[in-house]
């Protein structure tokens, strides 16, 4: 990208003087060649995510304020930094995926999430979502394979990852994926809550995830208004002494 090349030139050009002037070693022009390569690049790199970066705070502002359009215009003025920095268009394409999903606009949202940077799970655990809405079993495996090798330790993916399995008949596949992700997690409880749910027979509670958990909309509306009423219900009991 542009940082890369300018940061790149500048080192070069920077240490031919050494050279031709001062008749220093080619080995250690290289090295001066390198240094100044990787403070260059440093410095051109923070400046373009900072850029980056308010954007996506002015977003995220946007969002909690409910003005979903604006925020994803604003994130759409990021990408004219993907020329500069690596690595910024697939976080661009991340976030307005994400929010065009949460808007339950699955059909615009697709062609952002596919192009998202794989480090970012929640889009990756959407775009498979989605393969799975759209009847690609394998699609969908393969990107939960992305998104749990990019963050093994989170064992929402994991889980997510089973539901789906299990959704689509593949029970037998749903709980050998909890197992693993029991090892790469190093245990969780709740991912043993759902082996045992699905070797007895009985569906998987996803709802003790609450927000993370609703936000991918494999729960009809109707259903999850009333669990979330009924845990709200919960939380404001006064308790028994």
């Amino acid at each position: 990208m542009l940082n890369f090349l300018i940061a790149f030139v500048f080192g070069i050009a920077a240490a031919i003087p050494f050279n031709l002037v001062y008749n220093l070693q080619l080995i250690y022009c290289g090295l001066i060649s390198m240094a100044l390569f990787a403070v260059v690049y440093l410095l051109l790199a923070r400046r373009t995510m900072n850029k980056v970066m308010a954007l996506m705070q002015s977003a995220q502002h946007d969002v909690q304020a409910n003005r979903m359009e604006r925020a994803l215009a604003t994130l759409q003025e990021g990408f004219k930094y993907a020329p500069w920095q690596f690595y910024v268009k697939g976080q661009i394409n991340a976030q307005i995926g994400t929010l065009l999903y949460l808007k339950k606009d699955f059909a615009k949202s697709m062609p952002y999430l596919e192009k998202a940077f794989v480090k970012h799970w929640v889009a990756m655990c959407m775009l498979a979502v989605s393969y799975m809405k759209r009847n690609k079993p394998a699609k969908m495996a393969e990107t939960f394979e992305k998104a749990a090798a990019g963050t093994r330790k989170e064992p929402f993916i994991w889980n997510l990852y089973a539901y789906c399995q299990d959704k689509i008949g593949q029970r037998d596949n749903a709980i050998a994926t909890l197992n693993k992700g029991l090892k790469k997690t190093g245990g969780d409880e709740r991912l043993e809550a759902s082996i045992a749910a699905l070797e007895q027979g009985k569906r998987m509670k996803m709802e003790d995830y609450g927000d993370i958990w609703y936000q991918f909309h494999l729960e009809k509306t109707g259903a999850m208004i009333k669990k979330q009423t009924k845990a709200a219900q919960g939380r404001r009991k006064m308790p028994r002494v």
